[in-house]
């Protein structure tokens, strides 16, 4: 049996499970309301970042950054970035997922075990398998129990990603000994959560907190970043080999990134938007009188999700949705556990209170029919 023959046997699994996925074979058009989206305050269309990637005057940077991807550009929004979420320094990556898996062997390197939340993203559990440290995962937003070492990595998103519900910050940081680090991965938080968008950790001002960013979604340009204290970022800057060995991103993109940041921080309006979306949503949903589960009903985040159950449910209601223009993707696993297959709802500050409107009737429809 050669490769492809078993390669074909695992799609086939895959396909038997409604598990398989494929590309779509084309953008959403015009006519689809798209609700799939991390672009939560419509940044990836803004005309001023648009129009910010016009001034480029190179394709590429040219070359990993400690060789020929030196630009202005990059340390610049570096110390824009850092002085935003209140930490000493910050460093590009090429994307949140190189961030997550260059930081985490580092520091994990500094500790003994890795603390790790169930629901964390793949990028995060990833760095944890490289970093080869004993490792225990402690349920979904609970506090960590780590009294049988003697230092440890602490590491979580603060606004999860699948989940829509956020963690608590300070009260992770209290369960912290002095010898321990916290990884805060604030991916899905920047530019929603926080004064001027800064993040749920912007007012934790401790030493042994590091923050991941990405600029992919709120920001809605590419690219990843890691922030803390000034040697933290060094020791990065040395042993993180997604960082030494990658090319750094084109000044284009940083540039427009910048305009983004710029914009992001007195965005106030777009965020009490965006809130008045999703809390408008939950009201809605609310109203299904179903076995479906939002353990967010209460919450104001963009991420919405609606469990199903199984994959089969989730595909289905979304391919009906879809057939009213409706774009809302199924979750399945392994991205979430089994038996909790969701639609995801992700929510923009540019979609219509009647755009919300006609989105939670459908739904509401297709599950009460399913």
């Amino acid at each position: 049996m050669t490769y492809l023959d078993k390669a074909e046997q695992t799609l086939q699994r895959l396909r038997d499970e409604d598990r398989y996925r494929q590309l779509p074979e084309r953008q959403l058009g015009a006519d689809v309301m798209d609700f799939s989206s991390n672009d939560y305050l419509g940044m990836a269309k803004d005309p001023q970042v648009v129009e910010a990637l016009r001034h480029a005057t190179r394709a590429g940077s040219g070359g990993a950054r400690l060789l020929a991807g030196r630009h202005r550009e990059l340390s610049l929004l570096e110390e824009e970035l850092a002085g935003w979420i209140g930490r000493e320094r910050a460093l590009l990556f090429s994307s949140g997922y190189t961030a997550a898996v260059g930081t985490i062997p580092v520091l994990a390197a500094l500790v003994e075990t890795i603390l790790s939340d169930r629901s964390n993203h793949a990028s995060l559990i990833d760095g944890i398998r490289l970093s080869r440290v004993p490792h225990t995962i402690y349920d979904h937003a609970e506090l960590p129990q780590h009294s049988r070492w003697q230092n440890a990595l602490v590491v979580s998103e603060t606004l999860f990603g699948m989940d829509g519900d956020a963690v608590d910050a300070a009260a992770l940081l209290e369960t912290l000994r002095d010898d321990d680090i916290l990884l805060l991965d604030e991916a899905h938080a920047l530019g929603i959560a926080g004064p001027q968008g800064a993040g749920y950790a912007r007012e934790l001002r401790d030493s042994r907190i590091v923050v991941l960013g990405t600029l992919s979604k709120a920001l809605g340009t590419l690219g990843g970043f890691v922030a803390g204290p000034a040697t933290a970022i060094d020791l990065l800057v040395n042993r993180a080999r997604s960082f030494i060995f990658d090319t750094a991103l084109p000044p284009a993109l940083v540039l427009a990134a910048r305009v983004a940041l710029h914009l992001t921080r007195s965005a106030g309006d777009r965020r009490e938007r965006l809130r008045a979306n999703a809390m408008r949503l939950r009201a809605i949903l609310r109203q299904t009188q179903d076995d479906t589960r939002d353990d967010t009903a209460e919450s104001d985040t963009p991420i919405i999700p609606i469990v199903l159950g199984s994959e089969e449910c989730a595909l289905q209601i979304s391919e009906q949705l879809m057939k009213r223009r409706l774009y809302v993707p199924a979750i399945r696993p392994p991205t979430v556990p089994p038996g909790t297959s969701r639609l995801r709802v992700s929510l923009r500050a540019n979609h219509s209170f009647e755009q919300i409107d006609f989105l939670g009737a459908e739904i509401r429809r297709c599950i009460a029919t399913s």
